[in-house]
């Protein structure tokens, strides 16, 4: 078993050593790749410099530690979601027809229920189709997990995506690439100060009796009902 990555910029240094023999130019690249690729993983445990999410009018919250922020904004960003106009009827329509945008509000329902494998997976499906919000939500999910190489790679899909056409927004974001920010990129979500949270124990109970589908190396994937639209609806109109 190999030992376990430094968790600190000073286990780090600790346990630098200078080799005898040659040492050739490529050597002195790969150390300083692996010396860069381990400091950026350790800047997810670090307070934000600014704010990855910022709503009603752009004014910063106070700081908070990077996984945390990532969790509280992906809930958010999953509410925003679930509670836009074209929600029911995308989640209707992909019922009989598996559409990207389809795929994001059933997985931001999932994301709510705690059901994070089988939100994952639509995410992915999403994303893959070219919507640039399920690249976000992937994005947040894996910073949450202090996952920083699966970070960047759906910071780079996401800032790509914002580009294509067509793209389904049910919650308005811009994409700032930085460097001093997670994964290179800021990201500005435009969340009205006084949205409306449908209770996450109502959503679990809504999707308590979904089928699966048994997927090779995948395992389990819920799958939508052909109620579930209605009780969507069901439950934002009841919170408002």
């Amino acid at each position: 078993m190999g030992s376990q990555r430094p968790r600190t910029i000073e286990e780090a240094l600790a346990r630098a050593r200078i080799f005898a023999g040659s040492y050739t130019s490529a050597d002195l690249e790969s150390s300083q790749q692996r010396i860069t690729e381990q400091l950026l993983e350790l800047r997810w445990m670090q307070a934000l410099p600014s704010p990855t999410m910022v709503s009603g009018g752009r004014s910063a919250w106070a700081p908070l530690m990077l996984h945390e922020r990532a969790a509280h904004d992906l809930r958010a960003l999953c509410q925003g979601v679930i509670h836009d106009d074209d929600a029911v009827h995308r989640l209707a329509h992909f019922d009989d027809a598996r559409d990207p945008g389809g795929a994001l509000a059933f997985a931001c329902l999932l994301m709510l229920a705690d059901r994070e494998e089988g939100a994952q997976f639509w995410l992915q499906f999403a994303a893959g189709g070219g919507q640039a919000t399920g690249a976000l939500c992937l994005y947040l999910l894996h910073l949450r997990r202090g996952e920083w190489r699966d970070a960047q790679h759906w910071a780079r899909q996401m800032a790509c995506l914002e580009h294509e056409p067509c793209q389904y927004s049910p919650v308005a974001h811009e994409v700032v690439e930085t460097t001093s920010a997670a994964g290179g990129v800021t990201v500005f979500i435009d969340l009205p100060d006084d949205q409306v949270v449908v209770p996450e124990a109502a959503v679990k109970d809504a999707l308590e009796d979904l089928d699966v589908e048994l997927i090779d190396e995948l395992g389990a994937i819920p799958q939508p009902s052909p109620g579930l639209a209605h009780q969507l609806e069901d439950l934002v109109t009841a919170g408002r």
